[in-house]
């Protein structure tokens, strides 16, 4: 087998690896030369991370599963959320307690644990469970630091991730949390970026983190400096982990800090709820250039830019904070960034923060990619949840489904228009006859890109307790390019 046929072999594989394992199907026959095009197929096999949930003997948590019923994929398959220990106990042999079982695609599963000994759990689905298979991991802490409603989406597992928003500043207490899927040890780096540039730090070089297992390293533990506003930067050296940054304040609460989407010029961060009484904006260069952003909010009625916010001058890489107090006041925002001239990429996260002193609650809501094909939220409830969807340049056509309830009820679709330049919390569908949690489902019909983002909320002893998670595509097909029969090239 010559070298033109290993390449063509390495590259299918390596596309088929991003998201799972798809199928090759050749194209029927026709009277046109189909060659080389491209046609997308569900995915066969999904990996989902779920981080160590707290370290709070006062923890409650909740695991929700979902996969969207997707054409062309397999009837058979399964899916299961197993803890990283047990993974290791077994070598790796997919025999270990699931948290929970999925039954069917359409219809969500779910599992509890309490206390502090919940570990990190190594997710795996196959077949029809794969395509847009996603996992919520929810948090309550009645008391103590972290107080509140801490959720997470388990996240697949790479080599690179970008947390701006991260801090080791009095009264903070942020872990970086990576967990290690493979059967063979990952070497991470992380680096600690503040508002002068990089932190010095050798702890954080060659963090080895044992296959199928899970590490927790504590911020502080990497520098003295007490920093307000940090970005983190994970590299993989060798390997692969899921991250995730757990963020916990004595004041106000604690959440989940997920990833930034990729360094890009512009970026849309969807979701701010409408009654935030102090966002903070932090913003990383990674680059050896500054960037200078225009800072603009989608709001309902259209998007305008926040008096005294114009702009944010970002230096090469040094991680940037500006305060915009209440600025959605009162009603639904995405925060837009784009260059006011040369175009340099970053990464950015808003802190967002509910309530009143003595009553306060925060999460985060890190830069997102749009929907694209479709993308899903699951464990959503009868009451407190809210979905926000920003089309930060042309008009978007949006199709909203709630599947079926995890105990009953019968899945509901709405559509709706949204306005280029606007963010509207829709009045999103709810199944009929709810019973449980349920999944929605946001898929672009026309128009323009969409964000999105979906906030769950309950109030605890006065504490307007809250997370947002934001809605990137769900990765639940590949692009497969189609290839006729050419014997030649064994010859070559």
């Amino acid at each position: 087998m010559n070298r033109s046929t290993l390449s063509l072999i390495a590259g299918t594989a390596a596309l088929a690896a991003v998201t799972g394992f798809a199928a090759l199907t050749p194209p029927e026959a026709s009277g046109t030369d189909s060659a080389g095009a491209a046609a997308r197929l569900p995915v066969e096999r999904t990996s989902l991370l779920c981080p160590a949930p707290s370290t709070s003997d006062l923890a409650e948590t909740s695991y929700t599963s979902f996969t969207p019923v997707t054409e062309g994929a397999g009837s058979g398959g399964t899916a299961q959320l197993a803890a990283a220990a047990q993974e290791s106990a077994d070598d790796g042999k997919k025999t270990a307690k699931s948290v929970l079982k999925p039954e069917a695609p359409g219809t969500p599963a779910t599992g509890e644990s309490s206390g502090a000994d919940t570990p990190a759990y190594v997710g795996t689905a196959e077949g029809g469970f794969a395509p847009g298979w996603t996992v919520q991991q929810t948090t309550e802490v009645a008391a103590g630091t972290g107080r509140g409603l801490q959720g997470v989406d388990c996240t697949a597992p790479d080599t690179e991730f970008w947390f701006p928003g991260a801090s080791t500043a009095a009264g903070r207490t942020d872990y970086v949390h990576l967990t290690n899927p493979d059967d063979s040890a990952a070497v991470v780096d992380i680096e600690l970026y503040g508002k002068d540039g990089a932190l010095e730090s050798e702890v954080g070089e060659g963090v080895t983190v044992q296959p199928h297992a899970t590490d927790a390293v504590l911020l502080s533990t990497l520098t003295d400096e007490k920093q307000t506003d940090l970005t983190v930067h994970i590299s993989v050296r060798s390997g692969r982990v899921g991250s995730a940054v757990q963020a916990l304040d004595d004041e106000s609460g604690g959440d989940w800090l997920a990833a930034s989407t990729d360094p890009a010029g512009s970026l849309v961060l969807p979701g701010i709820p409408e009654d935030a009484t102090q966002v903070r904006l932090v913003v990383f260069a990674p680059g050896d250039a500054d960037a200078d952003l225009k800072v603009r909010l989608a709001s309902p009625s259209g998007s305008i830019t926040p008096a005294g916010h114009e702009t944010v001058h970002v230096k090469a890489g040094m991680t940037s904070a500006v305060d915009l107090g209440d600025i959605t006041r009162g009603e639904a925002g995405s925060l837009l960034l784009s260059p006011t001239d040369r175009s340099v990429p970053v990464v950015a996260a808003v802190q967002v923060v509910r309530g009143k002193e003595g009553k306060q609650e925060m999460a985060f809501i890190p830069a997102t990619g749009p929907v694209g094909t479709r993308a899903t939220a699951a464990d959503n409830r009868s009451k407190g949840t809210t979905l926000s969807l920003t089309a930060p340049e042309k008009t978007a056509k949006v199709k909203v489904t709630a599947s079926a309830g995890s105990e009953g009820g019968t899945a509901a679709s709405k559509t709706y228009t949204i306005k280029g330049g606007t963010t509207q919390d829709v009045d999103a569908p709810v199944p009929s006859g709810l019973k449980g949690t349920y999944a929605l489902t946001v898929e672009p019909l026309s128009g323009g890109p969409v964000h999105a983002a979906r906030t769950l909320a309950v109030t605890e002893d006065g504490v307007p307790a809250f997370t947002v998670q934001t809605l990137p595509d769900d990765r639940g097909t590949v692009s497969v390019p189609q290839a006729d029969e050419d014997l030649s090239v064994l010859q070559r």
